[in-house]
């Protein structure tokens, strides 16, 4: 049996902000439009489908990218420009800091729903 990660629907209060906030951050493709949903494609064929909770109450989520070394001073000035808090920690522990972890380096930050998103460049 083989087994990949498709999509997720990711609720939010406008989906054009968050939608747009998160491809504009990891400098990815705008968001389409396909059906009720903005979805932001990733790299290995995933996507984040954005959509409308109108009203209704979530629980917002935790959200890692992996993303190139290369990658990752133009993200973390793309967090710094929107002057965003940040933490080397899930718990907020370490803010204004970001993490190094086997090799590689993370941070930890809020999507305008309070969905915490981390980009990471080693697992």
């Amino acid at each position: 049996m083989s087994a990949r990660f498709d999509h997720t629907i990711v609720h939010s209060r406008d989906k054009r902000v968050s939608a747009a906030f998160l491809s504009e951050i990891l400098g990815l493709t705008p968001p389409a439009p396909s059906g009720h949903f903005l979805v932001v494609a990733l790299a290995n064929g995933a996507s984040l489908d954005f959509i409308d909770a109108g009203g209704m109450d979530f629980e917002t989520q935790h959200y890692a990218f992996r993303i190139d070394e290369s990658d990752f001073e133009p993200v973390f000035a793309r967090i710094r420009a929107r002057a965003l808090d940040y933490w080397a920690d899930p718990f907020k522990q370490r803010p204004g800091e970001i993490y190094h972890h086997g090799g590689g380096r993370g941070v930890y930050f809020c999507d305008p729903d309070g969905h915490l998103l981390e980009v990471l460049t080693r697992p």
